[in-house]
């Protein structure tokens, strides 16, 4: 006789919010890999730095540390700011996008290289926004 697994609404917020972190980097990594086929040059370099080839390890861990971050960000504010949390979440998640623009501006990198990160930092921020808060009852 096999046990039915039973779905209780933590479990299913869990996996949903598991599965926007994995879609957030699996989208950053399409992203960067069709450039990649394309030929753009991932070189960029940062003012005062020397010249840095972002590869897709690079990709990988910056999409999943910052899926992670606003997970936890979104966690906290479940437990301290319940009645409030998703709009402030949204809310954090478009402002904390719309400053990760900042370093592209800054940096020498070709047209190709800037438009496809910053396509990445736009796909985090879609699937983490759709998947991250908890859906309205």
């Amino acid at each position: 006789m096999s046990a039915a697994a039973v779905t209780t609404p933590a479990t299913s917020s869990l996996r949903r919010r598991a599965l926007g972190v994995v879609v957030a980097v699996v989208a950053c990594l399409a992203i960067w890999s069709i450039g990649a086929l394309a030929g753009v040059d991932y070189t960029v370099k940062s003012p005062g730095q020397p010249a840095t080839d972002i590869g897709p390890g690079a990709i990988v861990v910056v999409a999943l540390g910052a899926a992670l971050l606003g997970w936890a960000a979104l966690a906290l504010l479940e437990r301290f700011a319940a009645r409030v949390a998703r709009p402030v979440w949204i809310s954090l998640a478009g402002v904390v996008t719309l400053l990760s623009f900042a370093p592209l501006a800054g940096t020498e990198a070709t047209g190709g290289a800037k438009l496809a990160l910053g396509a990445t930092h736009v796909a985090v921020a879609v699937a983490l926004i759709a998947l991250l808060p908890a859906r309205r009852r």
